[in-house]
Parts: structure tokens; C-alpha cells; sequence
């Protein structure tokens, strides 16, 4: 059986003219995770605007119950 942990990131926006929308730091959370025994399994969408662009998200990392 697993248990799973969820963390949710927000993007930083940033541009002019040109919008880019980048979640900063992931790698930094995901590796912080598996030192800690978690596995990254993936993610999922939790705002999305209308024009398509992920605002947030939540990683999900499971782990086996012990």
C-alpha cells in the first residue's frame, strides 16, 4: 500500500508583449522529495486560465506505508 503526499506550485509570470509562465523551482521540490524517500509520480493541473496557460499545479510523490 502507498501513501502519497501532494505540494502545489504556483507560476511566475513574467514578459512584456510576450507572456511566459514558468513554475521555478521544481527540480529543487522533487529533489528535496526523493531525499526524503518520496517518488515523484506526476503532476496535475489545479487552475488553468481560459487562454489554455497553467497557473497551478500539485506534484504528487507516493511513498510505501511502513
Amino acid at each position: 500500500m502507498f501513501i502519497y503526499k501532494y505540494h502545489r506550485m504556483t507560476t511566475k509570470v513574467s514578459g512584456i508583449g510576450i507572456t511566459e509562465y514558468r513554475f521555478e523551482n521544481m527540480r529543487d521540490v522533487i529533489d528535496k522529495y526523493a531525499n526524503d524517500g518520496w517518488r515523484y509520480v506526476g503532476f496535475v493541473p489545479v487552475l488553468q486560465r481560459g487562454n489554455g496557460y497553467i497557473e497551478e499545479i500539485e506534484l504528487i510523490f507516493e511513498k510505501e506505508k511502513s
